[in-house]
């Protein structure tokens, strides 16, 4: 196709826009839609049937009215537990998930200490201990679940202080030094994580591979637009066409994470038209 592809991006707040930024750089001339429902965030602390439900609620408006051809979720959380759904019930719409990059970890690691840092939820999904199982059974893997460092991330992107500690805190138990061996790869499965790769970086007792997911899902997008639904990669966007973001919450966005979106290409819609209310407290 000469036209360029409609792309919506969706996760539960800013940290998809990690996978946003490494999409781009393939795609640089598709237009994209960035939708963060972060009037459910996090996700991790709603049940799975609750989760399911918002999601397929969510994201059948949005594909009603923007109408992409592809779309990503870039969410591991929603990703191991909603995508079968959104398949089953959009047969004709390629979905491009978020898995933990265990395969990776396990093929670079030299110590073969290799930890896994994600929120609780993805931890103790099965999904993830099969990855494990499958990928890095050669490995002694450390599974790290944190509740804070997504909310971290979140107020980092919008102009909040963080303190240094609450993340050393939080990344610490990756660290793990056993009979001579330290570990030397940590996976990233969560999207907000690598938003504080500076942080880890610069917090982390010894240097370690920090392993974003991000590349290897912009790849995979890139091969669905290419090979299974025909988009050239000079495609051109029309003219006037945006790349916009909202945010179900609504309500104004603070000046810093205005100035970060628009750094990376990003402008907010100024009239925000799915207005989500935050879930009933019984789905949390």
């Amino acid at each position: 196709m000469m036209r360029a592809p409609r792309l919506l991006i969706f996760d539960s707040g800013l940290g998809g826009l990690t996978v946003f930024a490494e999409i781009l750089r393939l795609r640089p001339q598709a237009d994209y839609l960035y939708a963060a429902d972060d009037a459910a965030f996090p996700y991790g602390a709603m049940s799975e049937e609750a989760l399911i439900t918002r999601v397929l609620d969510v994201m059948g408006r949005l594909i009603a009215s923007y109408a992409p051809d592809a779309v990503v979720i870039a969410c591991n959380t929603a990703s191991t537990l909603v995508l079968p759904h959104l398949r089953a019930a959009y047969p004709d719409l390629p979905f491009v998930g978020t898995v933990p990059a265990v395969k990776p970890a396990g093929e670079i690691s030299r110590s073969h200490l290799i930890s896994v840092l994600a929120t609780p939820g993805t931890v103790a999904r099965d999904y993830t201990h099969e990855l494990v199982r499958t990928y890095a059974s050669h490995c002694a893997v450390t599974l790290v679940g944190s509740r804070k460092l997504a909310g971290l991330a979140e107020a980092m992107m919008k102009g909040e202080s963080v303190p240094d500690e609450a993340i050393a805190h939080e990344i610490a138990p990756c660290f793990v030094d056993f009979d001579g061996r330290r570990t030397d790869c940590v996976v990233l499965a969560c999207t907000h994580f690598p938003l504080l790769t500076d942080h880890f970086q610069r917090l982390a007792p010894w240097p370690v591979e920090w392993i974003d997911p991000a590349p290897a899902i912009a790849r995979r997008l890139d091969y669905v637009l290419r090979e299974e639904l025909g988009f050239r990669s000079e495609g051109r966007v029309e003219e006037g066409v945006r790349h916009r973001v909202f945010f179900t919450k609504g309500g104004p966005l603070s000046p810093a994470l205005e100035a970060v979106l628009r750094m990376r290409g990003l402008e907010p819609d100024e009239v925000d038209p799915f207005p989500w209310p935050m879930p009933a407290r019984s789905a949390l």
